[in-house]
């Protein structure tokens, strides 16, 4: 998720790399995970490591005029674990809209609802008393007599709510017509793992989710000229779609070209789906960690694809759906399509993991599995920025299985530093700085909270500081520490790792260290750890051989690398740079020797993404003789 419109508000353990690694500050319910062997102190899951995971079976008819959804879900859930499992814990997440529901913010009196309705719930062919369920929230309990290690359960729940009409946060009806972007829709098994058991953390609305990677066969009902577009593949295009447009979205598949598989024409013509009272969507999604769709009788459809894996030739369709009134989504697609290949080829340098991905005009700026919910936007650079930005979330936290609830900045400080490296490939003329003015104000105050404070500790700005600009400047800073073949070689360690699995902030941790081959710790716990704030000053320029040499001193804790910029008295420039290893040795000082052969105006340390919570010590004039 992004926020374009930011409001500030008032183990212990040695990583094997070679001698002695300095020890993070390791909590002791995440150091008895590497006790018992579940996750290993080279950064790879330990020899003990598993995970639970579900096939999920779903049929559900959603009636756009009255907003009711219903359905029944039927689960095979696997127990993975070494624990006999007394309860199963699901998640109802519709209930963030339900009368009484703690929320993290108000919503319109209109979308207050009874939250989900459970009319059966079974558990191995029983049926349990439904008058008796105790839902708290978001969360629905149920004992079990005990579900043991690698035993199997097979659960079915029949179950109906209404959409919410306003009050849109990441789901919701989006227009008056009829469009609605429709997630968190189905009850499900909440994560057991090796950490915290069960994720008892209910959703306020606030954080984001957690979910197991599972299988995904879902149905989906609607009425006539009513489109859906989903998680996973489409698998009977040619049952709802009329002949030709099946074959223009087959062709999409194919070719790179850009072309609409429905256009204004094919509007207003109509008879685009099947000419039935309503028709049903199958769609097959594997090894993912959640479901959403969309659905629209009235919106434009543009594709396209391109070859992500030049090995195996494998493409991705790129989708971009949206109301024909709104123009800035007449270029989404071309920023689609170059994210996913800047994604495939340039940063993280991985084939991109899915089949398609799915851009929808919507209420809300917000992804999900193969799908993303993006509201309009009136600057073309705040269309690109939200579109790539919401796309590389595919990678963090989607492949990689990130608890987003507990470890906001494992996903969104990815996603911001994909942003960064993303948009100018797209528009060179963009300079994307989301957030670093905002951490360089804010740092070291009291809302500014070390980024290991779990994301359910905070709220508002201090969240928002420690998801989005400080973890990416802290993953910005060691690829530039590490140069990019060093970094791309680590980062790639930790995704062939823990894709498809759930990596906490400690494997990712160690994980850099072994594929860098190289300690970092000394930094992992300056920047995400500790307290403080950036600024560098300029302490001393003398003259020296024909040249200078400047002084810049650490005034602030945070280590960041340091950008000397000298501007001539000609107007031109130089810039001379050190990355943050300078400061590895805890010295407050560096030197830098400028040669210069022709009169110098000045010396500035500046940098796009540098923050300095103190500019006025940054800058040096030079007296001229």
């Amino acid at each position: 998720m992004i926020i374009r419109k930011l409001i500030l508000s008032g183990t212990l353990l040695a990583v094997s790399l070679g001698g002695f690694a300095q020890q993070l500050p390791m909590p002791r319910n995440i150091e008895q995970a590497y006790t018992r062997g579940t996750r290993a102190e080279d950064g790879r899951p330990g020899k003990n490591y598993w995970q639970n995971t579900a096939d999920y079976r779903i049929k559900v008819d959603y009636h756009p005029k009255t907003r009711l959804l219903s359905g029944t879900v039927e689960i095979s859930y696997t127990n993975n674990s070494p624990d006999t499992l007394k309860q199963i814990l699901f998640k109802l997440y519709p209930n963030v809209y339900q009368k009484g529901a703690a929320r993290a913010s108000s919503i319109s009196p209109s979308d207050v609802s009874e939250g989900v309705q459970i009319s059966e719930l079974r558990i191995d062919g029983k049926a349990e008393d439904i008058n008796k369920l105790r839902v708290s929230g978001t969360n629905l309990p149920v004992p079990v007599k005990g579900l043991a290690p690698n035993g199997k359960s097979m659960i079915t729940i029949k179950y109906s709510y209404t959409l919410n009409e306003g009050s849109h946060n990441r789901t919701g009806q989006v227009d008056a017509d009829g469009a609605a972007f429709i997630a968190y829709f189905f009850p499900r098994v909440a994560v057991y793992d090796d950490i915290d058991g069960w994720n008892r953390n209910p959703y306020n609305g606030s954080q984001e989710f957690y979910n197991d990677f599972s299988n995904f066969h879902i149905e989906i009902t609607v009425p006539k000229d009513y489109l859906v577009w989903a998680t996973g593949d489409l698998v009977n295009a040619k049952d709802v779609l009329q002949k030709k447009y099946a074959k223009r979205l087959e062709q999409a598949e194919k070719k790179d070209g850009i072309l609409y598989v429905i256009d204004s024409t094919d509007l207003k013509q109509g008879n685009i789906t099947a000419q039935k009272a309503s028709n049903t969507w199958v769609f097959d999604a594997k090894n993912v960690v959640d479901f959403a769709f969309a659905t629209s009788d009235h919106y434009l459809w543009q594709a396209t694809s391109l070859v992500v894996d030049p090995k195996t030739k494998r493409r991705t369709r790129v989708d971009v759906t949206y109301n024909p009134t709104h123009k800035d989504f007449e270029e989404v697609v071309h920023f689609g399509r170059k994210t996913v290949e800047a994604m495939s080829y340039t940063f993280p340098k991985w084939p991109f993991p899915y089949s398609h991905i799915s851009v929808f005009d919507g209420l809300d700026q917000m992804e999900y599995p193969m799908m993303v919910n993006d509201n309009p936007l009136d600057d073309r650079a705040d269309v690109i920025m939200l579109t790539d930005h919401e796309i590389f979330h595919t990678m963090f936290p989607f492949y990689m299985g990130i608890n987003e609830t507990k470890y906001g900045w494992m996903d969104e400080g990815w996603a911001t530093i994909g942003e960064w490296i993303v948009t100018p490939i797209i528009d060179k003329s963009i300079t994307d700085d989301y957030g670093v003015a905002p951490y360089g104000a804010l740092a070291g105050t009291e809302v500014d909270l070390p980024i290991s404070t779990l994301t359910t500790q905070q709220s508002g700005t201090s969240m928002f500081l420690n998801s989005y600009p400080k973890p990416a400047l802290g993953y910005l800073y060691v690829k530039d520490m590490l140069g990019d073949a060093l970094f791309e070689k680590a980062l790639h360690f930790y995704i062939e790792q823990w894709n498809g699995k759930h990596p906490q902030p400690f494997d990712f941790f160690n994980a850099m260290n072994t594929g860098a081959g190289r300690n970092m710790d000394w930094f992992w716990q300056r920047w995400f750890f500790d307290g403080g704030y950036p600024d560098l000053a300029i302490a001393k320029v003398q003259e020296q051989n024909g040249g200078y040499q400047v002084t810049v001193e650490a005034v602030g804790s945070k280590p960041v690398p340091v950008n000397l910029i000298v501007t001539y008295t000609d107007g031109t420039t130089q810039e001379l740079h050190k990355d943050v290893s300078v400061w590895e040795k805890g010295n407050k000082t560096t030197l830098l020797t400028v040669k210069a052969d022709k009169a110098v105006k000045k010396f500035e340390l500046r940098g796009t993404h540098i923050p300095d919570s103190n500019k006025a010590n940054n800058v040096y004039e030079v007296k001229q003789q």
